[in-house]
């Protein structure tokens, strides 16, 4: 039986990049019966850009929500909020002392996201020790990332041969689950669909907001007559991901064809969003007027993953000294 491990940050409500890149891929593998799949928030990640605990706790219940609204099945798997796992932040400071400095200096993400903010603290530079211990803690075969986590994982994998080649054979190097199709989902200004990027779409959000939202993303300006191309159109690569292959192939001749405007486009990928997504926009809503519901499901999901989590630490403690 594989165990598989995801996380998502509490950064904001996930939006449909990470749906369709994380949320919904997991779900499915989470489902395959020979599977067990840990899902948690990464709430401790959350806390080196989100300083409002206001807003991490919203964000938590809301990335929560948005789980379970997509179906994610409590009984059968593991769900949980990393900051209720202290072991978690154990286990790091165990692979801080064996993760060599140039590994996290190098780290794409640190690079990226160093140059763009103006107060770098130390927990965006070990944050790739942090995902380590997210992921070794608990003995994990796979671990779904999109194509930006890829060198994470081999850092994770590095740094579990480092430990093990001190300590023995103790941690499991994790394979990663690259979903092709989804690398790269657009925002409204054709960059990758990111909350810092500012160009997401909130699939949870009212009508009035949601359309405004699909309304602003970018598009030339050809006329309504004017044939376009579908292949450099935001509107279509978003509306090709979530629709019927028969509706895509559709609204691509109606591109190619001219005489349809990108209003047109746009107002049927809203029409789309808010009919594919209904049930999951119902349920979401739900939860956040009930948020014990969700605490009681991450609580529950806690207790399940600290069992794990503390028997592998028993085994580190003894391998250290203690």
């Amino acid at each position: 039986m594989a165990r598989i491990l995801t996380g998502i940050q509490s950064s904001g409500v996930p939006h449909l990049g990470n749906l369709l890149g994380a949320i919904v891929p997991a779900i499915k593998l989470s489902n395959q019966p020979d599977n067990t799949s840990l899902f948690f928030i990464a709430d401790l990640h959350s806390i080196t850009s989100i300083v409002n605990p206001n807003v991490l706790r919203y964000n938590t219940y809301a990335t929560a929500a948005a789980w379970l609204s997509f179906g994610f099945d409590t009984g059968k798997n593991i769900f949980y909020r990393q900051s209720d796992i202290p072991e978690v932040t154990e286990l790091m400071w165990y692979l801080n002392c064996s993760t060599p400095y140039p590994m996290l200096k190098n780290a794409h993400s640190f690079k990226d996201k160093s140059s763009q903010i103006h107060n770098v603290n130390a927990g965006l530079f070990t944050y790739p020790v942090l995902m380590a211990a997210d992921i070794l803690l608990y003995n994990a075969d796979f671990v779904p990332v999109g194509k930006d986590q890829k060198q994470h994982l081999e850092m994770t994998r590095d740094i579990a041969k480092t430990f093990n080649s001190k300590y023995g054979n103790l941690l499991k190097e994790p394979t990663p689950i690259i979903n092709e199709k989804f690398k790269l989902i657009p925002g409204t200004d054709g960059k990758k669909m990111s909350k810092s990027y500012n160009n997401s779409i909130n699939i949870f959000l009212p009508k009035k907001e949601l359309r405004k939202q699909i309304m602003s993303i970018k598009t030339d300006s050809k006329s309504i007559e004017s044939p376009k191309d579908p292949d450099n159109c935001n509107v279509f690569k978003i509306y090709e991901l979530i629709s019927p292959k028969t509706d895509s192939i559709k609204m691509r001749k109606d591109y190619i064809n001219g005489n349809y405007g990108y209003g047109e486009a746009k107002a049927e990928l809203f029409n789309l969003i808010i009919n594919k997504y209904s049930n999951e926009r119902k349920l979401f809503n739900q939860l956040m007027n009930d948020k014990i519901l969700i605490e009681n499901q991450l609580k529950s999901g806690a207790k399940k993953a600290r069992k794990i989590a503390q028997n592998l630490l028993k085994k580190i403690r003894i391998k250290i000294g203690y």
